[in-house]
């Protein structure tokens, strides 16, 4: 059975591990020591929230308008918290926290196929036939997760879709993919786990062997997979993805249901709210995905009826949670596609593909926020001749920068090749003062 899928690990061959581990691994008396320290864990950590708009958003019609352009569509700007910033009238409660966002409307990154276009931006690189990178993700899960001791479950979840995989920094740091209702699939059952304790010495000599046997990194690899099994499946840090459950050691409360209506009733929504979740028990990067965005056509009644409704009160909700709960600044927000949309509209009132021109989104963390940095032009097609331009390594240099990750980082290929942090990408200066 394939252990890989294109967006990481299968949950199916995760969890089953976990069904083996609960039959066949040593007793873990470390994890109850774990769990008893839970509350000493300090509060304050590192994570980055990625808001993934799977398709490639017209930024065009939601934070870079061009009203009285030909180019400028149906939606008019409205004033935000930022002062000079506007952003779309359909995003009213995502303007009144602007002053803890910032826009960058000048990327520029040339890939506008889906495929390269997500790789590209997961990762910082184009795609290469010799090497698969990691997506950033992985990339923060490879740097922080052997400092948080204190963490039993993955240090990269993704919520709600496909993510990409961890390349040649190996398996052990794959997104862990689950859907935004919470639901893990084949979790073991309540009689694998009470089995877990008197059945593990078995698998322990196996997986010994397979170590001996001088496979390369394959075999580690699978030995740290069993291990997150385990963790994953007596953890109470599980907690973190049923908001009906509450885990007071670890400052989780059964959320209200005003706090769930408040980011929004539907699995974008949701899904933030389990990444707040996520990062109150330490997981540093969560990635949360809302599809639907290949407009080529009807952008217009698409975007007001269903796509921006749901936008709104998700980012809203989630910075306001944040804010309330005094973690703001340790949390990086970052919000993009795989590109953006054509200025130009289609004969079937859509937009097509355009990755020359278009705007990302990111807040929170400490950053100097409430700005608009860099500028198209004003039909929206070019990026403005006083502007810099900015890539996907921009936009992750500047969220490692914000955690505390060194950027002369190098991670080394399976071929020996040096591999830069964020491809070399430096932080943008305006947010990092």
């Amino acid at each position: 059975m394939a252990i890989w899928q294109k967006n990481g690990m299968k949950r199916r061959h995760f969890l089953e591990h976990a069904v083996t581990a609960a039959t066949t691994i040593p007793a873990l008396s470390f994890l109850k020591h774990l769990r008893a320290n839970t509350a000493t864990v300090q509060k304050r950590r590192k994570a980055c929230i990625l808001m993934w708009m799977g398709g490639g958003p017209p930024t065009i019609d939601l934070f870079d308008l061009k009203p009285g352009s030909r180019n400028g569509g149906d939606f008019n700007p409205i004033n935000t918290a930022a002062t000079g910033v506007q952003i779309c009238e359909h995003l009213p409660e995502t303007a009144k926290v602007f002053s803890d966002l910032s826009l960058v409307r000048s990327m520029s990154t040339r890939e506008a196929d889906h495929n390269r276009g997500r790789y590209y931006m997961h990762t910082s690189y184009v795609p290469n036939p010799t090497v698969t990178h990691p997506t950033f993700g992985s990339v923060i899960s490879h740097e922080l997760a052997d400092d948080r001791e204190q963490l039993e479950i993955p240090a990269f979840v993704s919520i709600g879709g496909t993510s990409g995989d961890a390349g040649f920094l190996g398996m052990a740091h794959a997104p862990f993919v689950v859907d935004a209702s919470g639901r893990i699939r084949n979790e073991p059952s309540a009689e694998n786990k009470r089995r877990l304790k008197g059945r593990l010495a078995m698998l322990k000599e196996v997986e010994a062997s397979f170590i001996q046997s001088g496979r390369g990194e394959l075999p580690k690899d699978h030995l740290n997979v069993y291990q997150n099994a385990v963790n994953l499946m007596t953890s109470t840090q599980m907690a973190a993805f049923n908001p009906q459950t509450a885990a007071p050691a670890l400052g989780l409360q059964q959320e209200s249901v005003q706090t769930r209506d408040s980011y929004g009733q539907n699995p974008f929504g949701q899904g933030l709210l389990m990444a707040r979740r996520l990062v109150q028990v330490g997981v540093p990067f969560i990635e949360v995905n809302m599809g639907g965005w290949d407009l080529h056509q009807n952008v217009f009644q698409t975007l007001r009826n269903r796509h921006l409704p749901q936008l709104d009160q998700g980012i809203s909700g989630l910075v306001q949670d944040l804010k309330q709960r005094a973690m703001l600044d340790d949390v990086i927000l970052v919000w993009m596609g795989e590109f953006g949309r054509t200025p130009r509209i289609n004969q079937n009132t859509g937009r097509d593909h355009w990755a020359a021109s278009w705007t990302s989104m990111i807040g929170g963390g400490g950053l100097k926020n409430g700005q608009a940095i860099g500028a198209t032009d004003g039909d929206g097609v070019t990026i403005a001749d006083d502007s810099k331009s900015y890539l996907p390594g921009d936009i992750w240099a500047t969220v490692a920068h914000a955690m505390g990750i060194p950027l002369n980082t190098v991670h080394t290929s399976k071929r020996g090749r040096p591999m830069k942090l964020a491809n070399g990408g430096s932080p943008i200066r305006e947010l990092i003062g």
